[in-house]
């Protein structure tokens, strides 16, 4: 998403002259590609697939919504085992139509974890909750903490359902801290994501992720932490940017890979 304004070609032959190992993709450009192509573009150029974005919305309570949304999981799910991913990102859904009731989302979220966490173990994939930022919580993710995405992914085995930790959610909470060495102590860091935050925020709020070192973020302490909690895997960088997006992607990426270095490596 930090270049979607790329071709998945264009991506991954980006990503390969520069040294970029891995990729995280998105279902919809995937799927319009076609996934089996998309998975033989990405080995072909040697790249990794590090996770598949996203599954989740699992808030809905009427039982037909319910169900259309764990069908739609369980595709994400294939599709994830046809990429060579071992994970897929959930973002859990925000409040139903007419819903103040946040407990009772996180509930529904639970159970529709359960319900597929067996069908993802079959798959050789994990489910990776992510919690948003509290400003998402009524329209996109009533998971809105670490400690409360770990408190629904510790009810299951941690090869199974483990987080995302995402500098961009989670750094204005002083609890974090504590619950990246919790998460890692339980071998549940499923990704990590690294994005600024800059103000002011656009329209919308969605599309306000900053540019490595353009924000307020210590993205070199956060990357700390988490190599502290033990985690191994790759590091993302997902940025939403309506500024980013209007330049040359090949550009953008390569000046994503060079604020890495200098704001976090």
């Amino acid at each position: 998403m930090t270049v979607r304004q790329l071709t998945l070609p264009e991506l991954t032959e980006a990503c390969a002259r520069l040294g970029v190992p891995g990729v995280g993709l998105w279902r919809e450009p995937v799927q319009r590609y076609g996934v089996e192509a998309a998975a033989r573009l990405v080995r072909d150029a040697g790249l990794a697939v590090t996770t598949l974005c996203r599954g989740g919305f699992l808030t809905a309570t009427e039982p037909a919504a319910r169900e259309r949304a764990l069908d739609d999981n369980r595709a994400a799910l294939d599709e994830a085992a046809a990429l060579g991913t071992d994970t897929l990102v959930l973002v859990s859904g925000g409040l139903p139509p007419g819903s103040r009731d946040l407990p009772g989302a996180r509930e529904r979220v639970a159970e529709g974890v359960g319900v597929l966490a067996p069908y993802a173990r079959e798959r050789g994939v994990r489910l990776a909750i992510e919690p948003l930022h509290p400003m998402f919580a009524a329209d996109r993710c009533a998971v809105s903490t670490l400690g409360q995405a770990l408190d629904i992914a510790e009810r299951f085995p941690a090869e199974e359902v483990g987080v995302v930790v995402d500098s961009y959610h989670v750094w204005w909470d002083d609890r974090a801290p504590l619950d990246v060495a919790r998460a890692g102590a339980g071998g549940r860091i499923h990704a990590f994501q690294l994005a600024d935050w800059v103000t002011p925020l656009p329209a919308g709020v969605l599309n306000g992720r900053g540019q490595l070192g353009d924000g307020a973020i210590d993205l070199r302490a956060w990357r700390e932490r988490v190599d502290a909690a033990g985690y191994s895997g790759p590091v993302e960088v997902e940025l939403f940017n309506e500024g980013l997006w209007a330049r040359d992607g090949v550009e953008v990426l390569a000046e994503t890979a060079m604020r890495y270095v200098r704001h976090a490596l």
